[in-house]
């Protein structure tokens, strides 16, 4: 896994796994829409840790690539891990169905 640091933008309470994007006129990142027009509709990162950016942007550490349980990542509207699973992909995150033993 590879992960970095970051800034999340302000106005969000996110947890661990949800999926990111980044916003093209900041470089700052936040949940990923499928509806945003500003570059933040392209999941590109995992969040690392529960971060609580409400009062203020917050900075945090996203995972840019690695094996991922897909049951546990939180998507904004408008995606779905078949509609992200691909792209994803090519980023190296790679999202796996967990099959209990």
């Amino acid at each position: 896994m590879i992960t970095r640091d970051i800034t999340l933008i302000s106005g969000q309470n996110l947890g661990r796994g949800a999926l990111l994007g980044k916003i093209t006129a900041s470089g700052k990142y936040t949940l990923s829409l499928s509806a945003s027009g500003d570059g933040s509709q392209v999941p590109c990162a995992l969040l690392v840790h529960d971060t609580n950016a409400t009062a203020g942007d917050q900075k945090t550490a996203i995972y840019e690539s690695g094996e991922f349980n897909a049951a546990a990542i939180a998507i904004g509207a408008g995606h779905t891990i078949a509609s992200v699973r691909d792209g994803l992909r090519d980023l190296g995150i790679h999202l796996k169905a967990i099959v209990p033993a």
